[in-house]
């Protein structure tokens, strides 16, 4: 008689890094949230939990939360050959269990790509309560109207970093918020990173990261008694005519379908809809 191997569930570690990195990268079943930050930088993070049987790890789930409040799934991954489902059912319930015996932990949240996961998320418990819209500019179409006031831009420094994070973590809610280590990584990897200051205070900013096509505008925030009087529009300006500068043949930028100020921004400066949006989903920890 053949011995069953029963699948145990544990935390990850960091000998699991080859076999991870092979999971995610040759497997079918892979959901990978976007982010300036890669999945296995997760590693030393909790949750992180994976599905072993025998010496095959055929399934990861990845959510530590950064913010502290919102615990992103960055990872799911199942190896082909398992069950998706029964995957997701062995190793949320372990993550969530963590989250919950965390502090300050309110929210779990996702953009799944793929209906397989967001069937998975619905019999869960969480919930559609928003969608995330694609834009896109071209190379080609006309530079939005030049800016009538004059708003002081000028390059984003390491030193601007805390009162970005505070413009950050005011204009948006909490589940959308950064971390300031996010913020830190986010401004490394940016191609183009601006502020305005006006009175020796930094009260918007912009972070662009480069894509094949050309660029997009990943972060574009003003301090809330600072908006209405240009400084995004000037941002957003300033943004698309240094891309065209470099040439770029297309820059992209999303929201949320919720957030109708933005979205007027975008399109009021020549940004089409792309046709593409995707679900936001949540569920609530606490």
């Amino acid at each position: 008689m053949t011995a069953v191997v029963k699948p145990s569930i544990r935390a990850v570690q960091t000998t699991d890094q080859n076999r991870l990195a092979n999971l995610i990268h040759f497997e079918t079943h892979v959901h990978r949230h976007l982010d300036w930050r890669q999945p296995l930088d997760w590693i030393n993070d909790s949750p992180f939990v994976v599905a072993e049987s025998g010496s095959q790890i055929y399934a990861a789930l990845a959510c530590p939360p950064d913010p502290e409040e919102v615990a992103w799934i960055r990872l799911f991954a199942v190896t082909s050959g398992y069950s998706v489902q029964e995957s997701w059912h062995e190793l949320w319930p372990a993550a969530e269990y963590q989250l919950r015996n965390l502090s300050g932990s309110r929210w779990a949240a996702s953009i799944p790509i793929w209906e397989w996961f967001a069937s998975l998320l619905r019999e869960s418990g969480f919930d559609e309560v928003d969608r995330v819209i694609m834009l896109h500019w071209d190379r080609g179409d006309p530079l939005p109207d030049k800016p009538k006031r004059k708003v002081p831009i000028r390059s984003m420094n390491i030193d601007d970093l805390s009162g970005v994070h505070h413009i950050d973590n005011t204009a948006f809610a909490p589940v959308w918020r950064n971390s300031l280590a996010s913020i830190q990584i986010a401004y490394k990897q940016a191609e183009i990173a601006t502020v305005v200051e006006i009175n020796s205070n930094v009260v918007g900013y912009q972070i662009s990261s480069t894509t094949p096509m050309g660029g997009h505008l990943a972060r574009l925030a003003v301090l809330p008694e600072y908006q209405g009087q240009g400084i995004g529009c000037a941002l957003l300006y300033d943004t698309l005519e240094q891309f065209a500068m470099q040439g770029a043949q297309r820059v992209s930028v999303n929201t949320q379908k919720r957030n109708q100020a933005s979205l007027a921004l975008y399109q009021k400066a020549g940004f089409k809809l792309s046709g593409e949006d995707f679900p936001f989903y949540q569920y609530t920890l606490d």
